[in-house]
């Protein structure tokens, strides 16, 4: 029984100390130093080995002006600690007194502590690092690494060079620590990539380059080429990634997933060039059968989208003899699929392409690749304007695949074919749910047609506007776009003035820009901008101008204010990235 009450005894007695501390710490975080100062006298009284509390009064005196009694304290603490920092405490009380002298005096007296015993360069760094005294922190860890060059902190010095604004300093001695310590690579990349994404004018990003560059001229490291690599992917400049790329591979032949995944970038960032050439290099080097298939699956998908309507036949045949070559199993599942989209979509050949599809369903798949399978077979199905079939696969899809991002996508597609067929009630309820997709493409898209319902349908509850729109919106899906333009300028004629209009525009110049007249483009969408300056377009029209001046016209000194007014207007806009990118060039840093 004795026993017991002596633990309740210890119990109660913590349970109260805790209290007392958390109750000094919030009079301290709201400047309530009077009242904290009180308690934590007690608690250094009761804990004088407890570091953190003594720190914390410590401040108190010094926040209240009482430099007496925090010299005081520092001095007691002195005769029964000999810990360094203590001098960096000291040293601070004069510097607030405006006592440049003995603050300097304090502070030396630290740095020969480490010169004795380099262990402590941590702690005095940390303590000076803590009161701003950003340069003795420096002095600190460089004294600490002359007496024991086995320490490394190279990092922390590094970081403290950023806060002080010597970038160039901060990257030489990130890149040093990296290659020192090799398995936190990925740290000191986190640490780059924050400052990469707050350089508005493009000078870190062109510090890293320089250094970069520098070792792996100097330095026949293959880590230089893999960290100049990923400076380049950072860039979205894939083609220089690409090649470092080769370069590592030539140095060690051992797999292409770098590669293969630099690809996959490439594509995501529609650099196609880059994608090819990237591809192709793939199935010149590797004997790998899914890498081949996957090279193949996209160099025709390029070539597709490239061809004049007479090459069809051929590229057709291409097809047929890969799938012939590879044999049909799940192992081409992608050249199955890529058959048959090429079959409805550009040889409108429907029924061919449907039992490509239907037989791949045959074969032992997974449930993803059943999904893909299904997804192409809806796809084909809205094409032939089989709207409820295609809703019914969507919906499969949805369920099979919860919560995953292709269960999204199959969602926004019921969605658009909801709208397709007149549905749009329904389209709308879908499209509630998909504004907040983890993909910003996928909840761009649903905003974009979530808008397009509601607000026609308040303007007019019959929906004439809404019905038509509709109607030519499945022309460009099945690839009738000159029926498709003749019936937005149609809309556009009867529809003038009306909340529909912008989005007529916008599809109006979508198709110019497709059929490669880009003045007509331009037109529309400085209707747009001239017009619709608070529209959900403005962005979209600002950088696909831009993009045609720069592109296809040559006239970068009207793409340049174009780009600029995305970075500073537009900056929650998924084209920010590359406008900002784009306008760095025209301007001409080294990117």
């Amino acid at each position: 029984m004795r026993k017991l009450f002596i633990l309740f005894c210890l119990l109660a007695s913590g349970f109260a100390n805790a209290q007392s501390e958390q109750l000094a710490y919030n009079y301290f975080d709201r400047g309530e130093f009077e009242k904290a100062i009180t308690i934590l006298e007690e608690i250094v009284v009761k804990q004088p080995g407890n570091y953190a509390f003594f720190q914390k009064m410590v401040e108190c005196y010094q926040q209240l002006k009482q430099y007496d009694k925090a010299e005081t304290a520092i001095l007691n603490k002195l005769k029964t600690s000999k810990m360094p920092n203590l001098y960096v405490e000291l040293g601070y009380n004069f510097q607030l007194q405006k006592n440049e002298v003995k603050a300097t005096e304090n502070y030396n007296i630290a740095i020969e502590q480490i010169v004795l015993q380099s262990s402590y360069s941590y702690s005095v760094a940390s303590v000076f690092e803590q009161k701003t005294l950003l340069e003795w922190a420096i002095k600190a860890y460089e004294v600490g690494r002359v007496g024991n060059p086995n320490l490394n902190f190279d990092y922390q010095i590094a970081l403290l060079n950023g806060q002080m604004g010597n970038l160039e300093a901060m990257v030489e001695k990130l890149l040093d620590y990296s290659f020192s310590n090799q398995y936190n690579t990925p740290l000191v990349q986190n640490q780059l990539t924050r400052f990469i994404s707050e350089d508005t004018e493009g000078n870190f990003t062109e510090y890293i380059k320089k250094a970069l560059l520098i070792r792996v001229q100097k330095n026949q490291d293959i880590y230089w080429n893999q960290f100049l690599s990923w400076y380049f992917m950072q860039q979205k400049e894939y083609g220089k990634a690409f090649t470092q790329e080769k370069a590592i591979y030539k140095r060690n032949p051992e797999g292409f997933y770098n590669i293969v995944n630099l690809a996959k970038f490439a594509i995501e960032e529609k650099e196609n060039e880059t994608a090819k050439t990237i591809f192709q290099f793939i199935l010149e080097n590797t004997q790998d059968y899914g890498l081949q298939i996957k090279a193949h699956d996209f160099l025709i998908s390029m070539q597709i989208e490239e061809s004049l309507e007479k090459e069809y036949p051929v590229i057709q045949q291409t097809i047929e003899g890969l799938i012939k070559q590879y044999g049909i199993s799940p192992f081409t599942l992608e050249l199955q699929i890529l058959s048959a989209n090429f079959d409805a979509f550009y040889m409108k050949q429907f029924d061919k392409a449907k039992t490509t599809l239907e037989d791949a369903l045959a074969l032992r798949l997974t449930a993803r690749q059943e999904s893909e399978v299904k997804m192409k077979l809806a796809d084909i199905l809205v094409l032939d304007e089989k709207f409820n079939q295609a809703i019914l696969y969507y919906a499969q899809i949805s369920e099979t695949l919860k919560n995953d991002e292709k269960s999204h996508e199959a969602s926004m597609k019921m969605a658009q074919t909801s709208f397709y067929k007149h549905d749009f009630d329904w389209a709308l309820q879908q499209v509630k749910v998909l504004k907040q997709s983890s993909s910003l493409l996928i909840a761009n898209d649903a905003i974009e047609l979530f808008l397009l319902i509601s607000d026609n349908s308040a303007e007019d509850s019959t929906r004439v506007a809404l019905k038509a729109f509709s109607k030519a919106d499945l022309l460009i899906y099945q690839k009738k776009n000159d029926l498709a333009l003749a019936q937005f300028l149609e809309i556009l004629e009867q529809h003038k003035g009306d909340t529909i209009e912008d989005n007529v525009l916008y599809k109006i110049a979508q198709i110019y820009e497709k059929k490669k007249e880009y003045t007509k483009a331009l037109t529309y969408y400085k209707t747009i901008l001239d017009n619709h300056s608070n529209g959900i377009y403005v962005d979209e029209a600002l950088f696909y101008s831009a993009e045609i001046y720069r592109k296809y016209l040559n006239e970068n000194d009207k793409a340049k204010p174009l780009y600029e007014k995305m970075i500073f207007e537009h900056a929650d806009s998924i084209y920010f990235t590359e406008a900002r990118k784009q306008f760095r060039l025209l301007r001409g840093d080294a990117i």
